[in-house]
């Protein structure tokens, strides 16, 4: 061990209580900035994977354009042998053949514009939450049955309820009149008003018969059992896309673009009050290093007055200052990452929060999400933040005159 690391360790424990102090105060905010930081990217993570499980999925194959125009012509030939394979070459039950139409929607009182998909319901409900949150009624069982879910907004615009009619005309897959007479089985609510407002679904064979799509649909939907998982799927759905003309994959980061802006602008907000906490924490360690130098200008003076340069003293300082940071890193990812497993394990919630999840047909629970990323992150900013911190500090050494410096008592 040098001189200077055995100086910057003994000058540390000259004001114990001064020290524990603003270790204290580093782990405190290191255990805070790794259990908000795994919270946060739980969150997101949940967020993500709702999102897409309510609708969009983590995988579309799609004609190409689809995603930008949405037009009727646009389709996957043999969609039904293509969700075969994908569920035989990948061991994946979530997957789904869909279709969607623009349509008038009237009803005896009123009508409005929506979006009819046409629907698998074996298999819907392994791709979609919105089966499961049917909130009257129930979820069409016959993929040929002539019935229709409607969200609660537009039921409530069409005045309309379970077993009432409701009249749907549109233009079919070759741009001729489609017209058809579906039975409301059902009333879902979402909690997203748009969705609620503008969104119906029918079974895919109803779908099929009165917008003339024989064996073809819109896409077809793949849902991962993860979100991590991903990549670890995308090079066979990959092949076996590449094996059919006119269709590509479409992962969820193009299907939502908008999903990923939202978490950026989130993060970006977030690290803005990380940031305010590691200057505090910044200050607090130059008001101890200050006054530790303050403290020891009378022995600065002596020992510059034997010879010794201000730069040692400066690369002590710093050096003190380092000590301090890292025990903070350390013990402040330790204890966070404890606290933040234990929620990883147990989940962490807050009051309404079974409510807003009943819902939204989301977890009651969030799960924080820890890695390397998440322990070490905000530590390691407020290491960096204390060495910083230290510099004026330690530049008062640096200018510091012996003989003035040993006027000081």
């Amino acid at each position: 061990m040098s001189i200077t690391l055995r100086l910057a360790w003994r000058n540390l424990w000259r004001q114990p209580r001064r020290t524990w102090l603003t270790i204290g105060a580093m782990v405190f905010s290191n255990a805070l900035l790794v259990f908000m930081i795994s919270l946060q990217f739980g969150m997101y993570e949940l967020m993500i994977d709702n999102t897409l499980k309510a609708f969009t999925g983590h995988f579309q194959v799609q004609a190409p354009g689809y995603k930008d125009d949405a037009k009727m012509r646009q389709i996957v030939p043999n969609a039904e042998s293509i969700a075969t394979e994908i569920r035989e070459a990948t061991s994946l039950d979530a997957v789904a053949v869909r279709s969607a139409a623009f349509a008038l929607a009237s009803s005896d009182d009123r009508s409005y514009g929506i979006r009819v998909f046409g629907v698998d319901p074996a298999n819907e409900s392994r791709v979609s939450t919105i089966p499961g949150l049917v909130s009257e009624g129930r979820f069409p069982d016959n993929r040929d049955a002539q019935e229709i879910v409607v969200g609660s907004v537009l039921a409530r615009n069409l005045r309309i309820g379970i077993g009432d009619e409701l009249t749907i005309l549109g233009s079919g897959r070759g741009g001729s009149f489609a017209a058809a007479v579906a039975t409301v089985a059902g009333i879902f609510d979402s909690g997203v008003i748009d969705i609620d407002r503008s969104i119906a679904e029918i079974p895919i064979g109803f779908f099929n018969d009165v917008f003339y799509m024989d064996d073809a649909a819109h896409a077809v939907v793949v849902v991962t059992p993860a979100l991590a998982l991903i990549e670890d799927y995308r090079a066979t759905l990959e092949s076996i896309v590449a094996g059919h003309d006119g269709v590509v994959l479409q992962d969820w980061d193009v299907l939502q673009p908008g999903l990923r802006q939202a978490i950026q602008a989130d993060l970006s907000g977030a690290f803005f009050m990380y940031g305010v906490l590691v200057v505090l924490v910044a200050f607090s360690v130059m008001n101890t290093q200050l006054m530790s130098v303050l403290e020891r200008t009378h022995e600065f003076g002596i020992v510059m007055s034997l010879g010794l340069t201000p730069g040692r003293l400066v690369r002590l300082v710093i050096l003190e200052t380092a000590l301090m940071g890292l025990a903070g890193l350390l013990l402040g990812a330790l204890v966070g990452g404890l606290i933040t497993t234990w929620f990883t394990y147990n989940g962490f919630s807050f009051p309404g929060m079974d409510q807003m999840a009943a819902n939204f047909n989301l977890p009651s629970y969030f799960y924080p999400q820890v890695s390397l990323l998440t322990l070490f992150t905000g530590p390691t900013f407020v290491f960096i933040g204390s060495i910083i911190s230290a510099l004026y500090p330690a530049l008062r050494v640096h200018w510091l005159h012996p003989v003035e410096a040993m006027r000081v008592h």
